[in-house]
Formats: structure tokens, sequence, C-alpha cells
């Protein structure tokens, strides 16, 4: 039986990868732990700017470099010990530089840098769930943006855990940590937002 609709699944179940691929759903949706987490519609306005600001300054700067950007939807797939693939995100950006960990469907394994922007209502998501996957997993460096607080928080791995950096408001200036010539003022993320 084919899957069109979310009402079709067990939103208690666990599912795999596997049973992801064979979904197809109009509704964006992600695992954790196997279990369904509907995404929210569409982004807003503002969260798109947002993106689409971060989206020119990657590319402007990984442009000459090995590492590659890519923005949401785009699967980044994270491997269970036993080779079995219960958690799949779609951040809002990611910086990937190992490239055989991108194939055909996505990511396989941790970017080496993750943005999510929060979204009214994803904040649990964002800041719990995913944030434990990203540690548990190995991202080098986890962003996260509120849009209306204007401010970013960093998380930056080390020896497998992440630490919380100073969040950084509008009028500050934005460095990445594994990346430390990524440089620009948080203004250009949240002008006229």
């Amino acid at each position: 039986m084919e899957i069109t609709s979310l009402s079709q699944l067990d939103m208690n179940a666990t599912y795999t990868y596997a049973d992801y691929l064979m979904w197809k759903l109009k509704e964006r949706v992600e695992l954790f732990k196997g279990k369904i987490l509907k995404m929210s519609p569409a982004p807003s306005p503002v969260h798109q700017k947002i993106s689409f600001r971060f989206s020119g300054i990657f590319y402007n700067f990984f442009k000459n470099r090995h590492c590659e950007v890519f923005s949401a939807p785009f699967d980044v797939r994270f491997v269970g010990k036993n080779g079995d693939v219960k958690n799949v995100f779609q951040p809002d950006l990611c910086v990937i530089c190992n490239p055989d960990k991108i194939d055909d469907k996505g990511c396989v394994g941790a970017p080496d840098l993750i943005i999510e922007i929060i979204s009214p209502g994803n904040s649990k998501k964002e800041l719990s769930l995913k944030y434990s996957i990203y540690e548990e997993f190995g991202v080098l460096e986890y962003w996260v943006v509120h849009p209306i607080e204007k401010t970013i928080q960093i998380f930056v791995l080390e020896n497998g855990i992440f630490i919380g950096k100073k969040p950084i408001t509008e009028d500050e200036e934005m460095k990445s940590y594994i990346f430390s010539d990524l440089i620009f003022p948080a203004k250009e993320i949240f002008e006229n937002i």
C-alpha cells in the first residue's frame, strides 16, 4: 500500500530511513529515534529571509573551498551503531566538508556545521531533540537562530559534548569556531527583520 498521508501511519510506531524512503507524503517530516516529527508548514517570510542571507554569506565564503553548503529540504541521515538509520533531519542549512558523506539522497553522517532557525512552535524540537542527536553524532558546530530576539546561540563540540558559547546579538560580530576566518556582522542576518 502506498503511503501518501500521515493518517496512514502510526505516529507511535518506530520507523527507519528505509520506511521514510517509501513514503510519498505531501507533508515534510523528520525522524527522531524512529519517531515521526512533523515539520512546520511552509517557513515564514522572516525565516526565509534569514536562511537566504546565511546562504549568500556561506556561498561567498565557501565557493573556493572544499566544503559544500546545503539548505532545506536536504536529508541528513545519522547512522546508528548497528547500521540502522532512525534519525533523519532537514536542517535549515548545513556545511559538509567530507565529500564522501554526500550521496544522491543527501548526507550520511554529521555535517561539520548546522544552522537551525527557530520558528514559532519548533523551539523544543531544535533546542532539545535535534541538539541531542547533533551532539551524539558529532556535529562540530551548531547555530540556533532566534529571529524574534535577533540572537544566535552557538554550540561547539568539545570532547563529545556541546559547549554553549556567548549568544551573539544583532549588533555584534558573528564568528565561527571551526571556520576561524568565517566572520561577518550579525546585522547582515537581522537587518530589517
